[in-house]
């Protein structure tokens, strides 16, 4: 169960980067904020490529894996930030990219 949590963990914590780094950008961009938000930016962008280097299972398996998690991160954020609650929808959609992400990750392999 060990192997579980921290893959989810470390993919959430990579979502979060992601997420910051780009939301960084759009206040500057779309709501005004200061140019200066480009910098740590930057920092969280180059944060979460690093912390993909950090699974031990094959890069193409890892990103396409790690896009389920970001959804479910991404929805997280629009309740957390935007102030708007996911929709039941949003929920079950979630919900199928955990279960990809859960059977990309922890599927027997043979090779």
């Amino acid at each position: 169960m060990v192997p579980i949590f921290k893959t989810f963990a470390l993919f959430a914590l990579t979502a979060l980067a992601e997420i910051i780094g780009c939301y960084l950008p759009w206040l500057w961009l779309k709501k005004g904020a200061t140019p200066w938000l480009l910098i740590p930016a930057a920092f969280s962008l180059a944060t979460f490529a690093w912390l993909l280097t950090l699974h031990p299972a094959a890069a193409g398996r890892v990103y396409a894996a790690y896009g389920g998690v970001y959804i479910a991160v991404a929805l997280v954020w629009l309740w957390l930030v935007d102030g708007i609650r996911p929709t039941l929808w949003d929920g079950v959609g979630a919900a199928v990219s955990l279960a990809g992400m859960a059977i990309i990750m922890f599927a027997p392999r043979t090779a």
